[in-house]
């Protein structure tokens, strides 16, 4: 059951969504058919830090030293791993820093860089309060009310909307219950602070672990798709 929210546009429930969209449309069209699938994908120490695992430049706010901490346990095997997760079509929810830091690294890669190709082409739907500096091709931005304009893609016909990386759009989705799948790549090193994958304000939530890899020197990659409530229990003995 959808959890009731404030319903004002911004802030309506998954289900009010749904309803509003199929309204909107011919009666002789399926309304059952899934919404777009949001997916939310990270990499992660074991204590889910998210922040610059691609090097020591790519965000150093709050005095963050440990920038690139992915780099020493990369592997075939991860890189494998990952680029399976960009096989099937997407496009791209990204905030404003994440979006900078790819728009200065991806339109830079070769023609036939297998990830820089995909990333290039897709739309970029961009959480920003600056739309005009844009200059990345086929990016989008999401506008001033960005739940709102998620929403309504998630309503839409098109391919699944991914993250990647930016804190605070992740946190902003997870708090409104929008997250269908997370993929999260998990690398065996402590990192003590920078910015979390999760935040406090998330929906709880089961999830189902649908796939893993794990590579030989400890990186673990897990699907994990959206299950049901969370339910409780107790392990004390009875009087």
């Amino acid at each position: 059951m959808a959890r009731p929210q404030n319903t004002s546009l911004g802030l309506l429930d998954e289900d009010s969504v749904r309803e509003l969209f199929c309204l909107s449309i011919p009666a002789r069209v399926d309304c059952r058919l899934p919404m777009r699938k949001i997916v939310s994908a990270a990499f992660l120490s074991l204590d889910g830090v998210m922040q610059a695992p691609g090097g020591p430049e790519e965000d150093a706010s709050g005095v963050f030293r440990h920038g690139g901490w992915t780099k020493p346990f990369w592997s075939e095997a991860t890189g494998a791993a990952v680029r399976e997760g960009f096989a099937e079509p997407f496009d791209i929810l990204i905030g404003r820093r994440t979006y900078d830091i790819f728009a200065g690294h991806w339109p830079r890669t070769p023609k036939d860089d297998p990830i820089g190709s995909v990333f290039n082409r897709v739309t970029k739907y961009v959480a920003t309060h600056r739309p005009e500096s844009l200059g990345w091709e086929n990016s989008e931005a999401l506008g001033p009310d960005v739940l709102a304009r998620v929403r309504a893609l998630k309503a839409s016909d098109g391919p699944t909307l991914l993250t990647q990386g930016s804190s605070e759009l992740v946190h902003l989705l997870l708090a409104n219950d929008l997250v269908d799948e997370l993929r999260v790549s998990i690398f065996p090193v402590l990192l003590g602070k920078g910015k979390r994958f999760f935040g406090d304000a998330s929906v709880p939530r089961t999830f189902e672990l649908v796939k893993s890899v794990t590579a030989p020197n400890g990186v673990f990659l897990a699907t994990y798709q959206r299950a049901g409530e969370v339910k409780t229990g107790s392990f004390a003995l009875e009087a």
